[in-house]
């Protein structure tokens, strides 16, 4: 169940109470109407008035003089008066429990997503899911984060995080969170299994978007190729490579990790880019180009007049900002923005 689907059921439950409020009100009139009309002789619309003035327990008809009457009246004012306290019962619970807050916020949240465009839908909001949130605040990257767990929905709206209470595997939260507009899936839920239907579900919905996903095991990683991954990352075979990297070569901590706000990324020249032509002296801007794949062949600092193919890898280093610009550049002509094709491990 999805988050504004899950704010709706409280409301859902309400409606349904009220209507079922009135339908009992409604027979309780029919009932008394008919009863102090036969019982005491006088017309239908005289008879309803004394019955909504008896249930109302207003009092401003006399006492039935008959038995059956006064039988009806005694009925009218206990499930009269009964059938007001629920009534009062059920709006108080309604608005006492913040339902109507809930349900508003979560109108909000999905106006919210609906307007996104060119953002990146993160799927599980775990360990993994939250550094992917963090790395895309830090890059001012748009996001809908969409995981299944209530309790990591309270932890995202703390961080003020957008999110979706839904499966990521299901093709219409997928589609409330804009499939159709977005940038990429990345898929970092704990269970591989999970990470393969959710590459299988966006390819199937949408055949062009860029896919990155989270593999346990090396058997995965085939699997989530398979299902339609683009990049398939394996948190534990990265993190072991870069500890056996460090403890080998410790002095390469201060090469590749300069600082925070630096990375280093592989891009590839799309078809059509509007890089095409150009040189690497001209397309760099703030960023440094220290490598460039061509064909199987690695060029480590390309020099500044080299001129740039469709197919080129360039191997750059820069901030978010200038190595975003270099993915504008870079990218196909049919994808505009579509940005970075992976991280070097």
């Amino acid at each position: 169940m999805n988050d504004l689907v899950a704010a709706s059921g409280p409301l859902t439950r309400f409606a349904r109470r009220i209507a079922l409020l009135g339908v009992i009100v409604t027979g309780l009139l029919a009932l008394g109407t008919i009863g102090l009309a036969v019982g005491e002789g006088v017309g239908p619309w005289y008879a309803f008035r004394w019955a909504l003035d008896t249930a109302a327990t207003v009092g401003g008809f006399p006492q039935p003089r008959s038995t059956v009457g006064q039988i009806i009246h005694v009925g009218l004012i206990v499930l009269g008066v009964g059938t007001l306290f629920y009534a009062l019962a059920t709006v108080a619970e309604f608005f006492a429990a913040g339902h109507v807050g809930e349900l508003l916020a979560a109108r909000r949240m999905q106006k919210m997503i609906d307007s996104l465009a060119d953002h990146h839908i993160v799927c599980a909001y775990g360990r993994v899911g939250r550094q992917v949130v963090r790395d895309l605040r830090a890059a001012r990257a748009r996001f809908v984060v969409v995981d299944a767990k209530s309790e990591n929905r309270h932890l995202a709206e703390r961080e003020g995080v957008p999110f979706i209470e839904g499966d990521a595997t299901d093709d219409a939260v997928l589609v409330q969170a804009g499939i159709a507009r977005a940038r990429s899936i990345i898929a970092c839920a704990d269970s591989d299994a999970d990470n393969v239907f959710i590459a299988l579900t966006a390819r199937e919905l949408r055949a062009d978007i860029a896919i990155v996903a989270r593999a346990g095991i090396e058997d995965t990683e085939k699997k989530l190729k398979r299902a339609g991954a683009d990049r398939v990352i394996s948190p534990y075979k990265a993190s072991a490579t870069e500890m056996a990297r460090l403890a080998l070569h410790p002095q390469l901590s201060g090469v590749v990790d300069v600082d925070v706000e630096y990375r280093l990324e592989e891009i590839v020249a799309g078809e059509g880019c509007e890089a095409t032509g150009q040189t690497v002296g001209d397309i760099r801007g703030g960023s440094m180009i220290v490598g460039l794949r061509r064909q199987a062949e690695f060029h480590p600092q390309p020099p500044a007049d080299t001129t740039i193919r469709p197919g080129d890898i360039l191997v750059a280093i820069g901030t978010p900002a200038t190595l975003e610009r270099l993915e504008d550049l870079l990218a196909p002509a049919s994808t505009p923005g579509r940005g970075p094709e992976g991280l070097l491990a």
